[in-house]
């Protein structure tokens, strides 16, 4: 089998592929063929050197994946050879609140998805909806699971007729988009540009904001919600000090990234003005991902495909990524 590696911090240019033999799953494992992965925002961490968790050396790159069961280790109850799956990010987080024993991680404490074969303990595996291709599936584990997570893990959830405000068309985000619609929810997205607002708005976007043109974008959203403020927020920039300004009283921001080093402090005041509650969110459970599927599928809802490659052009593909360019998911089809 081939598989790519590569070290944290070495760059696109790090990224090597390796021929292996083929790996025999063990006790309570099976064996996956991969038919696609898709590229995340943490992706690109890992290649700069500067992702949040560890990520051992050499590693197999890339968290999320779809594929076939091709084989299974003694013990496994419930996978069969032939089964369409993905596998969670976090392969031991379960159900319940995240901790750090949940620490380990597909494609930086554990090895990833971009290889050909991939053993897989059968406690991480999530069945592929059925209206999905491999490739629309290998989008779910990472970008779709933190936007369910943010929408739906407080407790209280979006409830239909409220307003959540997304930011940007990165997976995250348009996820959010979709899944709030599904919900019954009414949202706002902000954007940079008016072509990436037409394809908001084609998603279902109520509303969009081109940040740029109106730098001060908190108070077009209280423009846009009668002076309440979006209900829910999901942050994926970081500047936490400007969606405070953004948000409704006893709102709730979901932080879920960060797109630079440096950010505006928090003023402690604005934050016990607002009532709300900040929350980072780190993905999700294997239990969130399930109950996702169940959305998933009930809605028949698709991911958003931006451009699909082929393994050997996998470099050309997280060039394509970091480029900023795409609207929808970057997909490598094995």
């Amino acid at each position: 089998m081939r598989s790519y590696h590569l070290d944290s911090g070495a760059g696109i240019d790090g990224l090597a592929i390796r021929r292996h033999d083929d790996p025999v799953p063990g006790a309570g494992q099976v064996l996956v063929a991969v038919r696609a992965v898709s590229l995340s925002y943490r992706e690109l961490m890992v290649l700069r050197g500067d992702y949040v968790l560890p990520v051992k050396p050499d590693v197999v790159p890339v968290s999320d994946g779809a594929g076939e069961i091709v084989a299974i280790g003694s013990g496994v109850r419930t996978a069969r050879v032939g089964d369409r799956v993905t596998a969670t990010l976090f392969p031991s987080w379960q159900d319940g609140p995240f901790g750090a024993q949940h620490l380990p991680q597909r494609g930086g404490s554990l090895d990833g998805m971009l290889t050909e074969l991939a053993v897989i303990d059968e406690d991480a595996l999530v069945p592929i909806p059925d209206h999905l291709s491999y490739e629309e599936a290998a989008t779910l584990p990472c970008a779709a699971v933190t936007a369910w997570n943010a929408l739906t893990g407080d407790g209280d959830g979006l409830r239909p007729g409220q307003t959540l405000l997304v930011q940007g068309s990165g997976g995250v985000s348009l996820f959010a988009l979709q899944f709030a619609k599904a919900l019954g929810a009414r949202v706002i997205a902000t954007t940079s540009s008016p072509a990436k607002a037409d394809r908001l708005a084609g998603l279902g976007a109520d509303a969009t904001i081109d940040y740029r043109a109106t730098p001060d974008w908190p108070a077009m959203v209280r423009e846009l919600t009668a002076g309440q403020g979006a209900d829910r927020i999901v942050d994926v920039t970081g500047l936490l000090d400007q969606s405070l300004k953004a948000v409704a009283i006893a709102g709730h921001i979901a932080c879920v990234g960060f797109v630079s080093d440096t950010a505006p402090p928090i003023d402690p005041r604005v934050l016990f003005a607002s009532g709300a509650t900040v929350r980072a969110v780190a993905v999700g459970s294997r239990a969130q991902f399930l109950a996702m599927n169940r959305a998933i599928e009930d809605h028949r809802l698709r991911p958003v495909i931006d451009r699909v490659f082929a393994f050997d052009e996998a470099s050309d593909a997280y060039r394509y990524y970091a480029s900023g360019k795409a609207l929808g998911k970057v997909v490598i089809r094995l």
